[in-house]
């Protein structure tokens, strides 16, 4: 390839990157008209990942979140094709072999009509999964419906997988991360549906073991390992100075001595929850930021707090309890 065809080439990489990015985009506009806030925006090799607070649990919300992307796909490979005619160049796509002025344009076209097909498979965590899911919701439950099309995605993981070891190895990576993301929806909305109308004070751990801000972190250390305790509260006198996390005193303790003060690795700005709130939104809380506990608040006073662990120990309680029933 000469220099000239390198050139398109990256011109076109970076292109493609653009209108993944717009696909993204396409998903967090269509979540942000329900009120659905876009974390983070990722883009991966095979696509790219908007990062929504949660999903819809409507089904009719949740299939037009998760058509926006392809549709945006869609749009600018029209865009394209009518900017083209109307140019009267060429729509000849027989002799493309490589990427140049004379093709670059039906090219990206092309492309963003396989993005949007390809991301239109029903599987987990493609937006096909999620059509799938949607259109099932109608007739199911949400849990019911992400059971059958995460069955769906793993079959067709595998047919990846089987077809990547004789057509293109890509495709058991494909298969791979198909099958993963259906696992993991599947496990997720388990959990949402599991603590569905309970609320956070139900969990709240009252009695949490603190720390004054002065103490060291070998104090810290102590009491991590000689209790069940992993979060704390950092306290300045009677007044609140913050929290303190396992993964809080593990990095203190690549970074400092142990006879730093607590108050160098504390979090001094926690994140905080009212006690009667749905427990879903305390899960989302700790996940969405990636945070170790939430503070739990009981009419504008400090009531306690919660944190995964015991997120994860009410659900195995909810879920052996019905299991007893049955």
């Amino acid at each position: 390839m000469n220099t000239e065809g390198i050139i398109w080439a990256v011109l076109f990489v970076l292109m493609l990157f653009i209108c993944v990015t717009l696909h993204e985009l396409g998903h967090a506009l269509a979540a942000k008209r329900y009120h659905i806030q876009t974390k983070d925006i990722t883009l991966l090799p095979i696509g790219g990942v908007a990062r929504l607070e949660k999903m819809p649990e409507k089904p009719g919300q949740e299939l037009i979140v998760a058509l926006a992307g392809p549709a945006v796909n869609v749009v600018i490979a029209l865009l394209l094709y009518m900017f083209l005619n109307l140019t009267r160049l060429s729509t000849d796509i027989s002799v493309i072999t490589h990427i140049n002025a004379g093709n670059f344009l039906i090219s990206l076209a092309i492309i963003n009509l396989w993005l949007a097909l390809f991301n239109l498979i029903p599987a987990f965590p493609m937006d096909g999964g999620r059509v799938l899911r949607a259109l099932l919701s109608f007739r199911f439950s949400r849990v019911l419906a992400t059971q059958i099309a995460a069955r769906i995605a793993q079959w067709l993981a595998i047919l990846f997988v089987f077809a990547g070891f004789f057509y293109n190895p890509f495709l058991i990576f494909i298969g791979l991360f198909v099958f993963l993301g259906a696992t993991v929806e599947t496990e997720q909305v388990q959990i949402l549906s599991a603590i569905k109308d309970h609320i956070v004070e139900a969990i709240t751990m009252k009695e949490v073991p603190t720390l004054n801000r002065k103490d060291t972190i070998e104090k810290a250390v102590e009491l991590l390992l000689n209790s069940q305790a992993k979060n704390f509260l950092i306290m300045d006198g009677k007044k609140l100075f913050g929290t303190l996390g396992t993964d809080e005193i593990i990095k203190a303790l690549k970074e400092h001595t142990k006879d730093t003060a607590v108050e160098v690795a504390a979090n001094t700005d926690p994140p905080s929850i009212e006690s009667d709130e749905p427990l879903e939104n305390a899960l989302l809380l700790l996940q969405r930021d990636k945070q170790s506990m939430l503070l739990v608040k009981k009419q504008g006073q400090l009531y306690g707090i919660i944190d995964h662990e015991n997120i994860l120990e009410y659900i195995m309680i909810i879920n052996a309890s019905a299991a007893k029933q049955q």
